[in-house]
């Protein structure tokens, strides 16, 4: 089992969510983050004053797949994901050691 875990611009979201569910691997955690990296944040006006916003709001997905699910998300986020341009992300691929459906206690791929 892998832990896949996606850092995407928030407008993408939806349609990695669509991508993912075409897939077969229907279930995905989302946090909403903020961050940086070479994209180094951006000026912006406010008000007549400029200033610095050094931390992006980003989306960062976690989905749990087994090993043959892998390729599929991968594709899936990554294509869905891409728009070309500094600040597209990055996806991040862990193993996954074991997992446990807390209802029914099922373990390893099956509580997936």
């Amino acid at each position: 089992m892998k832990l896949v875990t996606a850092i995407l611009k928030p407008f993408k979201l939806d349609d990695v969510r669509e991508a993912l569910s075409e897939a077969g691997i229907p279930g995905i955690t989302v946090t909403e983050v903020k961050g940086f990296g070479r994209q180094k944040g951006h000026t912006e006006l406010y008000r007549g004053a400029e200033y610095v916003v050094d931390f992006l709001p980003k989306i960062k997905l976690e989905v749990a797949v087994t090993d043959d699910q892998l390729e599929a998300a991968l594709d899936a986020i990554a294509t869905t994901a891409n728009t070309g341009k500094i600040g597209d992300g990055k996806i991040f691929v862990t193993n996954l050691e074991q997992a446990v459906r807390i209802r029914t206690g099922e373990t390893g791929s099956d509580a997936l």
